[in-house]
């Protein structure tokens, strides 16, 4: 009896530890699918957690190049057939048939455009005007009437999006999409993972991110504000958010600085104006489902400025964070959607 009894505990012992080791196997972290290239000028990094599929990493890496050379062939200005160049060679009044992907970043961003009035896709030759090179600093001084005249050949009510494709009114009408294809480049990959069926991954380029889920162990992802004052040569933190499911975008103007002709300028042109910004606003955080839609609000939001800024995030229910300068230091402001994730 006692033998038998001892043996019990034994048995009873060895299942439970045979079930512990089983349960241990089950939850055991799913090892990350690290995935790095370059692309549109930058690099991207993905990491993703693959349960429950067959999906190897070469795979995954196969199908994300194939997405991000798709979006380069369509968006970038530095391959001569591709898509925007096509149509910044073609005729006024001439209708061109575009892609799925083109139309979307067209259609946003003129969306865009029209509602925050500081993101134009067709400034390129008012960029060029003011002789801004490859390193973006400004070689010369456009006068007034300069300004003026290139004000009235540029501009998103120059575009005409249809069914059947997409026309400009003036033949030198021309686009850059720098403030939105590589968010969209980022919801394509975003897309794509999820297409096959993983639900916990970070998708990066060139700073930009999209991210889904959780790291194992159901913690959070967590992302860094970079602090803007900090000194030169170095990267500090602000502050670390956690933006849950969202695509965080940031843009800033503080390293960024050029003097000419006595006065300061910054590589960010409002197209209102037609002259660089001159404000206080030196970075500006937003998080958005959309990666595209993240990227051209941040670009338009530093453009603004610190009140238009915050009035905009404010009208339009938008997680926005925004880092001002001033005597007394910097000045952060965290818009009502944006509280949450902090």
């Amino acid at each position: 009896m006692t033998l038998m009894l001892a043996k019990s505990q034994f048995c009873l012992v060895f299942l439970l530890s045979m079930l512990l080791v089983a349960c241990g196997q089950a939850n055991k972290p799913a090892e990350p699918i690290v995935l790095q290239g370059s692309t549109m000028g930058t690099t991207y990094n993905i990491k993703a957690f693959a349960e429950n599929t067959t999906l190897t990493e070469a795979q995954l890496h196969t199908d994300v190049e194939a997405a991000l050379k798709a979006v380069n062939q369509s968006m970038s200005t530095y391959i001569p057939d591709s898509e925007i160049n096509q149509f910044n060679r073609l005729a006024a009044n001439q209708v061109m048939p575009v892609s799925e992907d083109f139309r979307k970043v067209v259609a946003e961003s003129i969306r865009l455009g029209q509602s925050t009035e500081t993101l134009d896709v067709t400034m390129g030759p008012l960029i060029d005007l003011w002789g801004f090179g490859p390193d973006k600093r400004p070689t010369k001084r456009p006068s007034d009437q300069q300004l003026a005249q290139m004000r009235e050949e540029i501009g998103l009510d120059k575009l005409i999006l249809t069914d059947a494709g997409l026309a400009k009114t003036l033949d030198h009408l021309e686009l850059s999409f720098s403030a939105t294809a590589k968010g969209y480049g980022i919801d394509k990959v975003a897309e794509l993972i999820e297409s096959h069926g993983i639900t916990n991954y970070m998708v990066e380029i060139g700073g930009e991110l999209r991210l889904s889920g959780t790291k194992p162990g159901d913690e959070p992802w967590r992302i860094a504000i970079e602090k803007p004052d900090a000194p030169v040569g170095q990267r500090q933190i602000h502050k670390v958010i956690e933006p849950g499911k969202n695509s965080v975008a940031t843009s800033g103007d503080y390293r960024i600085f050029y003097e000419m002709d006595g006065e300061t300028f910054t590589h960010l042109i409002d197209p209102g104006t037609g002259k660089p910004v001159k404000h206080d606003l030196v970075s500006v955080t937003v998080l958005h489902p959309s990666a595209m839609t993240a990227d051209g609000l941040a670009t338009a939001l530093t453009v603004m400025g610190t009140e238009r800024a915050r009035a905009y995030a404010e009208l339009h229910d938008l997680a926005v964070y925004l880092i001002s300068k001033s005597d007394d230091g910097l000045k952060v402001y965290a818009s009502s959607a944006f509280k949450p994730y902090l």
